[in-house]
């Protein structure tokens, strides 16, 4: 590679990483969590339908977030690695105080998440119980969207607002 072409992607990857910061910091309401602007309204989302382990991807204010149902065993499974996780306790994390806990969730069984990694923006993908793995840089995240020290992530996966309204209806970008 020429040190031109070598000075032409580090811009444009500073570029990419700073779109990505600023987007999240946009959306971000006073409470440091994503919930609803004046650009996006809450949206429900059915859950009747969705299965242990499988990947719910929805589109909300132009962003995909997750819904994943965990299995009893993903949810005792958290506790294991939580020695190799960045911020296990998700201290320097974007959630609501409402999903401060170690399932980063209202209820261990359904995780919710904007599914775009915390490095660049890239989206992961559901590796089944060993969690979630971004296809840009290989950071990883467990079923909680807590990030690995191993790859370039530092952050945890954001967390919107949410609530539930029935026992399968999920509304998202409304606090709890």
């Amino acid at each position: 590679m020429s040190m031109g072409s070598v000075q032409r992607r580090r811009m444009m990857m500073l570029a990419g990483a700073g779109a990505v910061a600023g987007g999240a910091a946009v959306l971000l309401g006073s409470n440091g969590t994503l919930s609803s602007y004046p650009h996006g309204a809450p949206l429900a989302i059915g859950l009747g339908e969705l299965p242990q382990g499988k990947l719910l991807t929805v589109e909300w204010q132009g962003l995909p977030v997750w819904v994943l149902r965990r299995s009893e065993a993903d949810i005792a499974a958290l506790a294991a690695h939580e020695g190799a996780l960045a911020d296990p306790n998700s201290r320097q994390s974007l959630q609501p105080s409402y999903c401060e806990n170690r399932y980063r969730s209202l209820r261990p069984e359904l995780f919710v998440a904007v599914g775009l990694c915390t490095h660049q923006g890239c989206s992961p993908a559901l590796l089944g119980a060993r969690g979630f793995l971004c296809p840009c840089h290989a950071s990883k995240y467990d079923l909680a969207g807590r990030v690995f020290k191993v790859g370039p992530a530092r952050a945890n996966l954001v967390i919107p607002a949410y609530r539930f309204e029935t026992e399968d209806k999920l509304m998202l970008g409304v606090d709890s």
